[in-house]
C-alpha cells in the first residue's frame, strides 16, 4: 500500500511504528516485541500489507500482540513464532559453570562474555574475591575447604599480575619490538621519530604485555570464578535455555532460570511463557530423565576406565577417496544443469586421482583469505576428535557452535598444564600448591557432591570432550583459533588439528589454506598494532 492511500492521521500513527510509510521496504520499530513477532506471523496469513494489518487488527488493540501470539501457539502449534520476538539479557556476577551451560545452546542465541585476556579476578569485593560460593557446598562439611582453596587460587593469581607484567617486559623489552610509524613503516621504537608516534607504540606494547601476563595466569583461577555475559537472543532459543537451566542439579543455574524468565517477562513474556509450564515442567523431566538413563548406562558398560593422554585425538573419518566423491559431487551439483545427486555421484567416482586433487587445488587457490570460507560442498565429510585440553583452552573452543560437542564433568583427575613461564617467574611451587588443594577438595567432594565439585577445579586442569565437526567448519576453526594474536594454548591444538585431518586427507586437507604452524611469544603484539591504526582512523 502506497502512502497516498494512507491519511495523514494514519500516517501519524504508522511513522510511530515503521520507519516509513511510502517505500516497499521498511523497518518494523513499534517498542514492543510481541507486536513485532505478532505482525510478522500475521504477516503470513493475509494478503495485506504489514501497515494496513498494523490500522485493522493491532493500533485500537494493546494486546493483540499477545492474543495473536496464544492464538497462533494454541492452533497451529507454530513453535517458529517465537523466534520473531528477540531479546538482550545481561548477567553478571554468575560462575564459569553456569556460564559455559548457558553456552552449550547453539542455535539463536549470541553470547559476549568477559575475558580472562583482558580484565584480571585481582579486586575484591565486601573484601572477598570474586568466587561463587554455591549454596550447598557452604552448608555442608566442605565449606571451610573450598573457600580455602578458591581464596588461595585468588591470592596467588593476584599478587603476581604485576610479577608477570614486569618478566614478560624484560623478556620481551619494548626497544626489541617494531611498531609502525606515521610514514606506514614498521621501525624498531627507538626509531620513532615523534612523541605521538613513541605514545602509540607504548600503549600498544603495555597493552600487549599485560594481555600475555594474564594468559599465563589464567590457568591458577577456579571455575567458581564470577563472570560477566551478555545474551542476544530470540524466545524460542530462550525458552529452551530457560527449560535446561530449570532442570539442571545445579541451584546457580536454577536461580538463573527464574531471574533470567522474570526479566524477559518485560519484554518478550509471551515468547518464554512456557519454559516452566506444564509443558516445560514435563520437557524438564524428560532431559533429568536422559542425563540419569546416561549415568547408569555408564556405571552398567564403562568397567575399565583407562585415562587419557592426548591433546587432540582423531578418532572418527570417512577415508578420503569416498570423501571427495561426495565434496566433488556437491560442488558440480548446482550447475549441472538438471541431473540427479546420484547421477552426479556416479560419474564422480571415475575422476582420476590427478583430476581430483586439480579440483581441491582449484577451489582452495579462490580463497584470498581466511574469511572466505570454502563453499558448502565442503560439508560433505566430517571428523571426531577427542580432546584433553585444560578447562581454560576450552572455554574458547566452546565458542564455536557449528558442530556437535559433548563433555564430561570437570574434574581434577587428568592432570594439569603449567605454562612454561610459571617456571621462570618462580612460582611453581605456588601454582602447584593451588592444584594440589583444589584436587584434595575435589576429590572429598566428588562423591557426594559431583556437579557441585566442579567449582573448586582450576582452569589448568586438563578436561575431556569431544567435537564432530565438517571439514568447512574445520577450516574456519583451525584457521582462525591458528591466528598469532591466539592464546597459545588454543593455537597448539588447533594446529594438531590440522596435522591430524592433513595426514587423513591429505588432498582434501588443501582447502584448509591459511593455517599458521608457527609460534609467537607475544601474541597479541601484531593485533595491538591493528587495533591502535582503527583508533587513529577514528580520531
Amino acid at each position: 500500500m502506497l502512502s497516498s492511500e494512507f491519511s495523514g492521521s494514519e500516517k501519524e500513527i504508522l511513522l510511530k511504528h515503521f520507519s516509513n510509510v511510502d517505500d516497499s521496504v521498511f523497518a518494523i520499530t513499534s517498542p514492543r516485541q510481541v507486536d513485532r513477532g505478532a505482525l510478522m506471523s500475521r504477516y503470513s496469513r493475509t494478503d495485506k500489507s504489514m501497515r494496513k494489518i498494523f490500522l485493522d487488527e493491532f493500533a485500537q488493540n494493546e494486546n493483540r500482540g499477545e492474543e495473536f501470539y496464544d492464538k497462533v501457539l494454541l492452533e497451529y502449534g507454530d513453535d517458529s513464532v517465537a523466534e520473531l520476538g528477540e531479546a538482550q539479557i545481561a548477567i553478571e556476577g554468575l560462575s564459569n559453570i553456569a556460564v559455559k551451560k548457558i553456552e552449550d545452546r547453539r542455535i539463536g542465541l549470541s553470547y559476549l562474555e568477559k575475558s580472562s585476556r583482558y580484565v584480571a579476578w585481582d579486586k575484591k569485593v565486601n573484601d572477598q574475591f570474586k568466587f561463587y560460593r554455591e549454596g550447598n557446598i557452604m552448608n555442608s562439611k566442605f565449606a571451610d575447604k573450598y573457600l580455602e582453596a578458591c581464596n588461595l587460587d585468588f591470592e596467588v593469581y593476584s599478587r603476581n599480575i604485576q610479577p608477570a607484567i614486569r618478566y614478560m617486559a624484560e623478556k620481551e623489552p619494548i626497544e626489541k619490538q617494531q611498531f609502525r610509524n606515521s610514514s606506514g613503516e614498521d621501525v624498531l621504537y627507538s626509531k620513532l621519530a615523534n612523541e605521538d608516534e613513541v605514545k602509540s607504540a607504548t600503549r600498544i606494547y603495555n597493552a600487549t604485555i599485560r594481555a600475555k601476563a594474564l594468559d599465563i595466569l589464567r590457568g591458577i583461577l577456579p571455575a567458581s570464578t564470577l563472570t560477566n555475559v551478555g545474551i542476544t537472543g530470540n524466545g524460542r532459543a530462550f525458552e529452551y535455555l530457560l527449560t535446561i537451566l530449570y532442570s539442571s542439579g545445579l541451584e546457580e543455574e536454577k536461580t538463573l532460570a527464574c531471574k533470567i524468565q522474570r526479566e524477559l517477562n518485560t519484554t518478550i513474556k509471551s515468547f518464554v511463557r512456557r519454559a516452566d509450564d506444564v509443558h516445560g515442567k514435563a520437557l524438564q523431566k524428560y532431559l533429568s530423565d536422559i542425563k540419569e538413563k546416561s549415568s547408569s548406562l555408564g556405571k552398567k558398560h564403562l568397567k575399565k576406565k583407562k585415562k587419557a593422554n592426548h591433546l587432540a585425538d582423531l578418532v572418527d573419518w570417512q577415508e578420503e577417496k569416498k570423501a571427495e566423491d561426495k565434496i566433488i559431487s556437491a560442488i558440480l551439483y548446482e550447475q549441472s544443469g538438471g541431473a540427479s545427486y546420484r547421477e552426479i555421484l556416479k560419474q564422480v567416482k571415475k575422476i582420476k586421482m590427478s583430476e581430483r586433487k586439480k579440483i581441491i587445488k582449484t577451489f582452495a587457490s579462490l580463497r584470498s583469505n581466511r574469511r572466505q570460507r570454502p563453499p558448502r560442498a565442503f560439508e560433505m565429510t566430517e571428523y571426531t576428535f577427542d580432546f584433553l585440553t585444560n578447562f581454560g583452552m576450552f572455554r574458547d573452543f566452546h565458542r564455536h557452535r557449528v558442530l556437535t560437542l559433548e563433555r564430561q564433568l570437570l574434574a581434577a583427575n587428568h592432570g594439569y598444564f603449567m605454562p612454561n613461564e610459571i617456571e621462570q617467574l618462580g612460582m611453581k611451587k605456588d601454582f602447584d600448591d593451588c592444584m594440589y588443594k583444589s584436587k584434595e577438595v575435589w576429590n572429598s567432594m566428588k562423591s557426594n557432591m559431583p556437579e557441585q565439585a566442579q567449582y573448586v577445579v582450576n582452569f589448568a586442569y586438563n578436561y575431556p570432550y569431544f567435537m564432530k565437526l565438517n571439514l568447512r567448519e574445520a577450516t574456519h576453526l583451525v584457521e582462525l583459533r591458528t591466528v598469532p594474536q591466539g592464546h597459545q594454548d588454543y593455537r597448539k591444538v588447533a594446529q594438531e588439528m590440522f596435522k591430524a585431518i592433513k595426514k587423513a586427507h591429505p588432498n582434501l586437507s588443501n582447502i584448509i589454506k591459511f593455517a599458521d604452524m608457527k609460534s609467537y611469544s607475544l601474541e597479541r603484539l601484531e593485533a595491538e598494532k591493528r587495533i591502535e591504526e582503527k583508533r587513529k582512523k577514528l580520531g
